[in-house]
């Protein structure tokens, strides 16, 4: 993989992958884990339904799969899909909805992080075994990952649960979503940086707001942030207590 691009063939894929395709136009991605045999298992809420704004963007921002546009026929693979919510399987083909396939990467240093200024597309968090991932995934095709939310509890959140078991313990942030941290971080760049104050010039405010949003995306990563723990899939669903982490986020990472 390459800064300028986590594009990756079909041929290239392993079962445990964390991938996404982008929508509509570059505005978001949609994340999935590729469970082999050309399977993806991926969270999603029925279009119209995941910001529910009431505006025009409830027709736009969603993440499902093919089978959600009912101007096609349903896949032969899949079936008819388009009223499905929670965690589902689908083909790549459905999963895609015609865009390119791309792979999320674990593990990266600070500065390829930083120079990914995309959210969305990488982490400092190692990922876990293949096994463990497939593992996590499949239990929660069968049980659920909770209510969506497009900002704490949303695909992108599902594949690096998937990928880590890493859960956020606190109300007041956004979940892991990158691309919701990167969302979070551009809009503080711009209306809450004291710093914006100090110069004038426009080079100057395209440094202030570019390193204001570099901070932000990097301390709300979830392989730096401390506000998660490591939590059994068993556990997560279950909904019991977490306030005894198993295993903390700083342990995982020591």
């Amino acid at each position: 993989m390459g800064v300028f691009s986590n594009k990756i063939s079909r041929d290239a894929l392993k079962p445990g992958y964390h991938i996404y395709s982008w929508r509509n136009a570059y505005l978001y991605s949609h994340h999935g884990i590729y469970a082999g045999e050309g399977n993806v298992i991926h969270f999603t809420r029925g279009p119209g339904q995941e910001i529910g704004t009431g505006t025009f963007l409830d027709n736009v921002i969603f993440s499902s799969s093919a089978s959600s546009d009912r101007s096609k026929c349903p896949c032969a693979v899949c079936g008819d899909q388009s009223n499905l919510t929670g965690v589902i399987s689908s083909c790549l083909d459905c999963f895609l909805c015609d865009g390119e396939l791309y792979l999320f990467e674990y593990g990266v240093s600070p500065g390829f992080f930083l120079a990914k200024a995309r959210g969305g597309t990488c982490t400092l968090a190692p990922s876990d075994s293949p096994e463990d991932v497939l593992s996590r995934a499949s239990f929660l095709k069968e049980n659920g990952f909770g209510g969506y939310n497009i900002f704490k509890n949303n695909c992108e959140d599902f594949a690096i649960y998937c990928k880590t078991g890493l859960l956020v313990v606190t109300d007041i942030s956004v979940g892991r979503s990158g691309q919701a941290t990167a969302f979070v971080a551009a809009v503080s760049a711009v209306v809450s940086s004291p710093l914006r104050f100090l110069t004038t010039s426009f080079g100057g405010l395209t440094a202030v707001g570019c390193g204001m949003y570099c901070v932000s995306r990097f301390v709300s990563d979830i392989g730096v942030r401390r506000d998660v723990m490591k939590v059994p899939v068993q556990r997560l669903v279950s909904r019991c207590d977490l306030d005894q982490p198993t295993q903390t986020a700083t342990a995982k990472h020591d």
